[in-house]
C-alpha cells in the first residue's frame, strides 16, 4: 500500500492564501495587536509631550542671568537657585567620583575575577535589590547611620545616600560589557605572558572603556534628580555654602519646597529648577546613546 506526501512547501503556501479562513484570522489578530499597540504608544506619548509641554511653558519664563547667580529668595522676594545649583554639582559630584570606583571595581571581579563563584552570586543578588530599592529607604538608611549619629545633616551625608544609589548601575553596566568581551581576546594576553590585572586593565577593559563611560553618564543621570534621600540627610541652606560637613542647599530639595509654598515667586523657581535638571539629564542621556553607539558601531 503506497501513500503520497504533500510537500511541506505546498502547505505553507496554501495556508497563506487570501481566502484560508486560518489566513484571515492571523491577519486580523496582527492588525488587532499593532493597533492596540499603536494606540499604548500614543497614549503614553501625549501624557510625555503634554507633562514636557507643560515643563517648558512655565520654566523657560524663569529662566535668566539671575537664576544663576542670585541666591534663593526668602518668601515673596526674586532671586535664583545659585547656590542650590552648586550645591546640587557637589554633592552629585562627590556621589559619582565615590560610586565609579567602587562600581567598576565589583563589576570587574564580577566579570573577570569570581564569574561564578557563592561570592558573586551573592552580590549579584544584593546588586539586584539595590538597583530596585526605593530611593527614600536608601535615604533612611544613611540617616540612621550617618546623620542620627553625627547630630547634624550634611552634604556628604547626601552624597554617600546617592553613591548608593549609583553603585549597582555602574556594577551592572561594568559587568556586562566586560562578558561581551570575547575570550579569545584574554587567552591571547595571556599567551603573551600577561598577569591577569594587566589583562584586565589593558585589554578586556579598555576594550570597553566606552561601555563603562555610559554606565558612569547613566548612574549620574539617575541620581541628578533624587529628592528623598537629600531630604533625609543633607536637608537645605538658604544660603552660599561650599561646607560638605554642613547641610547643603541642592536643587532637587529647593524645587521640593518652592513647588508646595503659596508664593508665586518660589513657584516659579521650582519650575526652573525641574526644568534644569530634566535638561541636564536629557542632555547626559543623549552622550551616554551616542557613546555606546559608537563603540557598537
Amino acid at each position: 500500500m503506497s501513500t503520497t506526501s504533500v510537500p511541506a512547501t505546498n502547505v505553507s503556501q496554501s495556508l497563506a492564501t487570501p481566502d484560508n479562513p486560518i489566513y484571515k484570522r492571523r491577519v486580523w489578530v496582527n492588525r488587532f495587536n499593532l493597533l492596540m499597540s499603536l494606540a499604548t504608544m500614543t497614549f503614553g506619548m501625549v501624557f510625555l509631550l503634554w507633562i514636557l509641554f507643560t515643563l517648558f511653558s512655565k520654566g523657560l519664563a524663569a529662566f535668566g542671568p539671575a537664576l544663576f547667580t542670585q541666591m534663593t529668595p526668602p518668601p515673596g522676594s526674586d532671586g535664583g537657585l545659585a547656590n542650590a545649583i552648586f550645591g546640587s554639582l557637589m554633592i552629585v559630584g562627590s556621589a559619582i567620583l565615590i560610586a565609579t570606583p567602587i562600581g567598576i571595581m565589583a563589576g570587574i571581579y564580577l566579570a573577570e575575577v569570581g564569574r561564578d563563584n557563592w561570592i558573586a552570586k551573592i552580590t549579584r543578588f544584593i546588586n539586584d535589590i539595590l538597583l530596585s530599592a526605593p530611593s527614600i529607604v536608601i535615604g533612611l538608611f544613611v540617616y540612621t547611620l550617618v546623620v542620627s549619629n553625627v547630630k547634624h545633616y550634611s552634604g556628604w551625608a547626601g552624597a554617600a545616600a546617592l553613591a548608593i544609589i549609583a553603585v549597582p548601575v555602574v556594577v551592572r553596566t561594568t559587568e556586562t560589557m566586560l562578558l561581551l568581551v570575547p575570550n579569545s581576546m584574554r587567552e591571547a594576553a595571556v599567551a603573551l605572558g600577561a598577569p591577569q590585572w594587566r589583562v584586565v586593565l589593558m585589554v578586556t577593559l579598555k576594550s570597553v572603556q566606552s561601555g563603562v563611560v555610559t554606565g558612569v553618564l547613566l548612574a549620574l543621570a539617575r541620581i541628578s534628580g533624587e529628592t528623598a534621600p537629600l531630604l533625609f540627610t543633607s536637608l537645605n541652606n538658604q544660603f552660599w555654602s561650599s561646607d560638605m560637613n554642613a547641610p547643603m542647599a541642592n536643587l532637587p530639595v529647593a524645587i521640593f519646597q518652592f513647588a508646595m509654598s503659596p508664593y508665586e515667586e518660589w513657584q516659579r523657581l521650582a519650575w526652573a529648577g525641574a526644568l534644569l535638571i530634566t535638561l541636564t539629564v536629557l542632555v547626559l542621556n543623549i552622550i551616554a546613546r551616542t557613546l555606546f553607539r559608537q563603540k557598537s558601531q
